[in-house]
């Protein structure tokens, strides 16, 4: 990848500064496209001189993502969202960035989407995940779409999310009750690192990578409830953890317009389903990337949930 350059559509995100790190480090030269270019300047330091550039795009308007794509070699789309125009970004935004793609001859192309992602799927996120890999494949036929489990890494939303429910739960006097909604549903948590470096591989071969789809997925398969508790367990936190019926759950999640509520109701919908790689699907291995486990990295940055940081001593809950 070296002096190709890159335009990374989203690429001020989460797992966009991950891929940012490792195009950097092969040689690419990266456009970072972000709606507000200022969020990615975080990202300058990581380069050499002149190695980063900034635009504005919105995947919505395809004049800006056109722009965004003009004269590069490869191109990234890593913009997602978990609630609100979820058609327009996720299906129609995806359209854009492809069909661009294909009008400026760019050479490879990668999609985030998601494990799940299927047109008839009940919740709005998986749809919208589906369609969009449809738009793609119409507009970009090579291009390699990779589907994650959940992904964690210093900035994730979901392990982080949790642990602080954790801590908060058991800050509360004679109560340190968490509420387990599908005790039962599994995850593969993935590390953002492995998708990062999957994405660089793809975007260094695409004769070999594309046109396929990938699921990524981390080397432990693990269940809501198991999943709280060795968070509760690497923060030093030993809360009451009710596993919720069904039916109380679905009554929460339709409550989930409320300030506070705990889930959505897509959210409740993409529950119903585990999120694991399915069998036979290629993965991380394709990539010759060995998926690192949870436990190598996630008690890192889970340290400043315990209760005295990371002076706290762990073999004893809080």
């Amino acid at each position: 990848m070296k002096n190709k350059l890159v335009t990374l559509v989203g690429g001020g995100g989460f797992v966009g500064r991950y891929v940012a790190q490792a195009l950097l480090k092969s040689g690419a030269r990266l456009r970072i496209a972000q709606r507000d270019p200022r969020q990615a300047y975080f990202l300058r330091p990581l380069g050499g001189l002149g190695q980063t550039q900034f635009v504005a795009v919105d995947v919505r308007k395809p004049d800006t993502v056109a722009r965004a794509v003009k004269g590069a070699d490869a191109v990234v789309n890593l913009v997602g969202l978990l609630s609100g125009d979820l058609d327009n970004v996720h299906v129609n935004g995806a359209k854009n960035v492809a069909e661009a793609c294909a009008a400026a001859g760019v050479e490879a192309l990668v999609h985030l989407s998601a494990i799940g992602a299927d047109p008839q799927a009940d919740s709005r996120y998986g749809r919208s995940k589906g369609e969009g890999e449809e738009a793609v494949r119409a507009a970009f036929p090579n291009a390699t779409i990779m589907r994650p489990s959940i992904i964690f890494g210093r900035e994730d939303r979901f392990i982080n999310r949790f642990a602080e429910m954790i801590a908060a739960a058991s800050a509360v006097p004679l109560l340190h009750i968490v509420p387990v909604l599908r005790a039962g549903t599994r995850f593969q948590p993935v590390f953002v690192g492995d998708i990062a470096a999957a994405i660089a591989k793809a975007l260094s071969d695409p004769e070999r990578y594309g046109g396929k789809t990938f699921e990524l997925g981390g080397p432990d398969q693990i269940s809501m409830a198991d999943l709280l508790r060795w968070i509760a367990r690497e923060i030093g936190r030993d809360p009451k953890f009710i596993e919720m019926p069904d039916a109380l759950g679905d009554v929460m999640a339709s409550a989930g317009f409320l300030p506070g509520a705990p889930i959505t109701r897509d959210q409740w919908l993409m529950l119903q389903r585990d999120n694991v790689v399915r069998a036979g699907a290629e993965g991380l291995a394709a990539f010759g990337i060995t998926p690192t486990p949870l436990a190598a990295v996630a008690p890192h940055y889970l340290v400043r949930f315990r209760r005295n940081g990371r002076f706290a001593d762990i073999d004893r809950a809080a």
